[in-house]
Order: structure tokens, then sequence, then C-alpha cells
């Protein structure tokens, strides 16, 4: 009886590792996928909040950025080469859009996929299927509008704090201590 019991509890404990070492390897495979989805360095990718608020609300990006054609191209190239699974959300935005930011975001495919050329060819070809499968007269205008030789601007951050003013310290190694009554620069 004894014997049954350790045998059983050497077996219950084998199905826990089992288990641990499947999640791991799911886990280590799913984050490869994602890894493998981005064309650009880590310290240019927009954050994942921005992203899953992008893929939850599309629309809201025209909300945010209205009338402002370049600033909605630059954040939504930010959005595709961190990670191409955005592309979802980029149908359901083009249905919400108007004709000039249809444009726009044909614009923001193309300089996605002249960025992504070099580093994952495979996302710079997804990107252009995209485009044609759309069969979006607007999209396709923008997207053609912009040449493949000039090298696409960075992608806008999105959500990101930008470092305003001139800070505090003052100095060739911002060792000494900035006027706190200097006059501060007008935004532009």
């Amino acid at each position: 009886m004894e014997d049954n019991l350790h045998q059983l509890n050497m077996i219950e404990a084998g199905r826990w590792w089992i288990v641990r070492i499947v999640v791991s390897v799911t886990m280590f495979c799913g984050l490869n996928g994602i890894a493998q989805a981005q064309c650009v360095a880590r310290s240019e990718r927009v954050p994942q909040i921005a992203l899953d608020a992008f893929v939850a609300e599309p629309s809201s990006l025209l909300v945010q950025l209205r009338n402002e054609r370049e600033k909605l191209a630059g954040r939504l190239q930010g959005y595709i080469v961190t990670d191409v699974s955005v592309l979802k959300a980029v149908q359901s935005l083009t249905r919400a859009a108007t004709q000039a930011d249809r444009a726009s975001i044909g614009t923001a495919l193309h300089r996605a996929e002249i960025l992504c050329r070099s580093t994952k060819p495979e996302v710079a070809q997804k990107i252009s299927d995209f485009v044609g499968k759309l069969h979006d007269s607007a999209v396709v205008a923008g997207y053609s509008s912009e040449p493949d030789d000039v090298p696409a601007p960075p992608p806008i951050k999105a959500n990101m704090p930008t470092r305003s003013g001139t800070g505090l310290m003052s100095g060739e190694y911002k060792t000494d201590v900035a006027d706190p009554f200097a006059s501060m620069p007008l935004p532009e």
C-alpha cells in the first residue's frame, strides 16, 4: 500500500514538471513570435499599452489627431513597425477615416514598409500585400505618393513624454544649477 502511494506521488510530481515545461516552452515560443514581428530597435518601439489602446479602438486615433495628417501618418507608422499584427486594426481605421485621412494611412503604410525592408523583408511583404487587398483608392494614392528612394522619417512615438524646457541643471556636464528665474522658451 505504501509502495503504491509512493508511486502515485512520483507520477503526480512528474505531471507537474511536464506541465511546467510545456508552459515554459509555450511562453518562449510566444515571446519569440512577438520579437520576430518588430522591424525597429527596442528604443524606437511604441509602448505596448499604446498598441493595445489602438487595437481596442482604432478610430480613437482619428479623434486624437484630427486634421493632423502628418502626425497620423507618423503615429500609425510607429504602430506598424512595432507590431505588424495591428494591420487588422488599420483596416477598421480605414473604414472610419475620411478621404484625406485614408491617404495619410497609405503614406504610413508605405513608410513602414520602407523601414521594414532592410530588417524584416517578410514583414514589408505583408504590408505590401495588405495594401493590395484593401482595394481603397485613397490608401493606394497615399501609398504611391511616397517615393521609394527617400528614407522614411522616424516614427512618431505615441504617448511618450517629451523633454520640454532646459531643466534645472546647466553647464557642459549638467553640474551647474540653472537660473530658475530665466524666461522659459515658448512652444512652437
